[in-house]
């Protein structure tokens, strides 16, 4: 089992970095945010293009995949870049339906597949038990821009014929609703819910690698911060208590790269360590993330707290991120349950 990056892959990477790197995400963000869902739109066809949701999606639907570990490359780099929007439910519902059609229930995937590979088609889903008992049915992402809301509910997955109101969470690009009850019953039987199992674990990994990002993204931003910011005539990085801050986030964030790409190495070979691997990295790089974004804040001082710097993007992400797919709790208990 090599962790190691193919050259394809580092290019692949290298790619998204270029593309997004131009594509200006901090407007985008705060567009989405703000209630302007048209640039993020635009930004979806490029990503599109690029590939990253046709990794998600198995050849037979137009797709390439499933590629774990080329999928946990990419959402690296959308956290870097804090891209807004359902990209992780896209995959997640992909991964359902191609998990499903592999089980002999093709129905779905042929009418939804080659729409999310192409970029045509944007999805979010939600399954319920992801979140506390009291809400049998948890929120979904961005379900008053998603063209496909699904909803597994044990046994049956339906297509939501709409949410109920949209609330706003820690980071306001993040949009999110109840589904609405009813629609259309796609599929129902014991294959939903292995396929929900499948799509689960799938979007757990996503999450952890955008996790990796953002605290990748925070760390870099800080360090710039700490070497032009001057206090007594001497750059603020020059001083220990920064120092070992910054040195601590970067060995957290380093601990957890392996952990995530690991967990997709294992998910590849369809390996029955698979569930544990992956919510370790769920734990580590959600924990790294998020102590990124306190030593940002830190660092940054009062400045770190303006919606204008373009930071406040990233520290408002790291929390949401960590607790997304499994909180740390639910993480780690899969994990002892995992070794058990």
């Amino acid at each position: 089992m090599s962790f190691l990056p193919t050259d394809e892959q580092r290019a692949f990477a290298r790619s998204l970095d270029a593309m997004l790197s131009a594509s200006d995400t901090p407007a985008v963000v705060r567009a989405w945010a703000g209630g302007d869902p048209g640039p993020g739109r635009v930004l979806w066809g490029r990503l599109a293009g690029a590939g990253v949701f046709a990794l998600a999606v198995p050849e037979a639907y137009d797709g390439v995949g499933p590629l774990p570990v080329e999928l946990a490359h990419a959402f690296v780099e959308l956290g870097r870049h804090a891209v807004p929007g359902p990209v992780v439910e896209t995959v997640a519902a992909a991964a359902l339906l191609g998990e499903l059609a592999r089980l002999g229930e093709p129905g779905p995937a042929k009418r939804l597949l080659p729409g999310l590979a192409s970029g045509e088609w944007t999805a979010t889903l939600a399954i319920a038990g992801t979140e506390s008992e009291r809400h049998p049915v948890p929120y979904a992402l961005d379900a008053d821009r998603a063209d496909a809301v699904l909803v597994v509910r044990g046994e049956e997955l339906w297509r939501a014929p709409g949410h109920g109101p949209v609330e706003v969470s820690a980071d306001p690009a993040r949009r999110l609703a109840r589904p609405a009850p009813g629609g259309e019953r796609l599929a129902e039987g014991p294959a939903v819910a292995v396929a929900a199992g499948h799509a689960r674990r799938l979007a757990t990994l996503a999450t952890a690698a955008q996790s990796l990002g953002v605290g990748r993204a925070l760390l870099d931003r800080t360090v710039a911060y700490a070497r032009q910011r001057t206090q007594f005539g001497t750059p603020i990085g020059a001083f220990q208590a920064v120092k070992h801050r910054l040195a601590d986030t970067l060995l957290a964030l380093e601990f957890a790269g392996p952990l995530v790409f690991g967990a997709a190495v294992t998910s590849a070979e369809g390996d029955v360590a698979a569930e544990g691997d992956v919510a370790a990295a769920k734990v580590a790089a959600g924990e790294a993330g998020y102590a990124a974004a306190r030593t940002a804040l830190q660092i940054h001082g009062a400045v770190g707290y303006t919606e204008e710097l373009d930071l406040s993007l990233w520290l408002r992400k790291a929390r949401p991120l960590r607790d997304a797919w499994g909180d740390p709790a639910a993480c780690r208990a899969a994990v002892l349950g995992a070794c058990s």
